[in-house]
């Protein structure tokens, strides 16, 4: 039996705004930080040891790794960091306050652009300085691969390749392995995980610093799956 633990960042500023933070690096909350520390202890109660863990180049990913980790006194020797487990990018949505933004375009295609499977927002301007090729952040990769928008298809379309060449193996091998990601890549992963269907993809909700905790054959087979903070938990979509 191998272990994956999935755990969307704690709260971010930008949570806490309303906005559409998608690549703009927001920072963690207090909450979001006594979220990533209480998942800390939550995973620390389940005894499970790892090597490897996985996040995104987002500081509210990889400070919430930081605090699980330090939380739970996990001694991992090889943590990666993968753009590919970067937030879905809402392209001209980007730091816009939900609110608003639904009052303006209207509810119904605020929805269409959030929810659908595969309807991206309007795409960011390649000049705007917030666009990510104009971040340090960023300078390492190939701008070619740098989206200007995208809908939940695209952010699987680089989520789960980067999952299935350099995570599945790891898992065949019986490593356990934690990733500390977002709430669109991880609904990507999920979705393949899950064997969930495109249109049921579109109702998985995955609530902030609550672990996944998934129980795996070598194969790759779903032996069972749950949420840590049950008081927290939200339904976990299978094979719909």
């Amino acid at each position: 039996m191998i272990n994956l633990i999935l755990i969307r960042h704690g709260q971010s500023q930008w949570n806490l705004e309303n906005r559409f933070t998608g690549w703009y690096d927001a920072d963690l909350t207090s909450k979001g930080i006594e979220e990533a520390k209480k998942a800390g202890l939550l995973i620390k109660n389940t005894g499970i040891k790892f090597n490897y863990a996985f996040t995104s180049f987002q500081k509210r990913a990889i400070k919430t790794l930081d605090n699980v980790i330090e939380t739970s006194n996990l001694k991992i020797s090889k943590i990666e960091k993968a753009w590919q487990l970067n937030e879905r990018h809402y392209g001209g949505l980007q730091g816009l306050n939900k609110e608003e933004t639904a009052k303006k375009h209207g509810e119904e295609q605020v929805m269409i652009w959030r929810r659908s499977y595969d309807t991206p927002p309007p795409p960011l301007d390649r000049n705007h300085p917030d666009h990510p090729v104009n971040s340090e952040i960023y300078k390492s990769i190939d701008p070619t691969l740098i989206p200007d928008t995208e809908s939940l298809k695209d952010t699987y379309d680089r989520a789960v390749p980067y999952f299935e060449k350099n995570i599945e193996p790891l898992i065949k091998k019986g490593e356990n392995i934690l990733i500390s990601a977002h709430g669109n890549s991880l609904r990507a992963l999920c979705k393949k995980i899950f064997e969930i269907s495109d249109n049921m993809i579109i109702k998985l909700e995955i609530p902030t610093g609550n672990p996944i905790h998934i129980e795996l054959e070598e194969n790759l087979s779903l032996i069972s799956y749950r949420y840590l903070d049950q008081d927290r938990a939200k339904e976990i979509i299978v094979k719909k």
